[in-house]
């Protein structure tokens, strides 16, 4: 699916969707940190998803990936069909909303399209919202791994340490990098990898925003993270870099997502770690 055939583009201003509420092809997802936010008001039409039903939530890294059936189930119940143009945000500024359009990457869903500030910055401009509950017609969506590639795992980024076309971007805070902070087993970082705490792409001053492009491409240039590396980045669960990949994906950078994070890399004995 190219971007031209598709409704809207990748980045979205509130305003923006607001002309295209009645779109009969549009599916607007509601996947917030905290349930409550949904309830207190959301875009008109938009569905309501539980962040944890992007993760697989069992298992050894249970942030992982859900199976093909799993999310079969999922985007069915959501309403979801190979035409429809998916808008998602959150109350965050972008971790489960890119977590989300990351899967329908993984997916090959390729219809899809972020709400620049979430829901912040719709209130902020005054737009209206709702607060009833939105139940979606069922669909028969058949969810399959078309996009592999979107991925990475732990195996592959071993093997490529020492490629000098990857880059490792680390989404979580300094000090989790340094190796000062963290609830895992081991702490520290991926051999190679580059700090940039993913709070540091939001604008605070425009309802966390991605941040004025031009600016965020020179900060991560400077950390070679550039358009001719091959970009993997991570955080604890890939939550926080669900909204990294969002930003570089945005920015046109190569960019991978490795679901297993920290969480898995951390608890582990036979991955390689550095510390500061």
């Amino acid at each position: 699916m190219s971007s031209e055939d598709n409704l809207l583009p990748l980045i979205i201003e509130p305003e923006e969707l607001a002309a295209h509420l009645d779109a009969s092809e549009l599916l607007i997802i509601d996947v917030p940190l905290k349930a409550e936010s949904h309830a207190q008001g959301h875009v008109p039409g938009a569905v309501y998803l539980d962040h944890r039903r992007l993760l697989a939530g069992t298992g050894e890294v249970p942030n992982e990936v859900p199976s093909a059936e799993a999310l079969s189930q999922l985007f069915s119940s959501l309403g979801l069909t190979r035409d429809t143009h998916v808008v998602a945000y959150d109350d965050e500024g972008g971790g489960w909303a890119g977590r989300l359009l990351w899967t329908l990457e993984l997916l090959g869903h390729g219809r899809y399209s972020y709400l620049n500030g979430g829901i912040q910055a719709w209130r902020a401009a005054e737009l209206p919202v709702a607060t009833d509950t939105v139940t979606p017609s069922p669909s028969e969506y058949t969810a399959e791994f078309r996009h592999p590639e979107a991925a990475i795992d732990r195996h592959e980024i071993i093997e490529r340490l020492e490629d000098t076309n990857l880059a490792i971007w680390d989404a979580r805070s300094r000090d989790e990098y340094l190796g000062h902070k963290g609830d895992n087993q081991r702490l520290g970082h991926i051999p190679g990898a580059v700090n940039f705490d993913w709070t540091r792409a939001m604008d605070p001053e425009r309802q966390l925003r991605i941040r004025d492009y031009a600016e965020l491409v020179t900060e991560l240039d400077a950390l070679g993270l550039t358009t001719d590396m091959d970009i993997v980045t991570h955080c604890q669960t890939h939550h926080r870099s669900g909204f990294t990949w969002l930003v570089g994906k945005a920015l046109g950078l190569r960019m991978r997502g490795y679901a297993g994070s920290w969480k898995e890399w951390g608890n582990r004995d036979d991955t390689p770690i550095e510390k500061a």
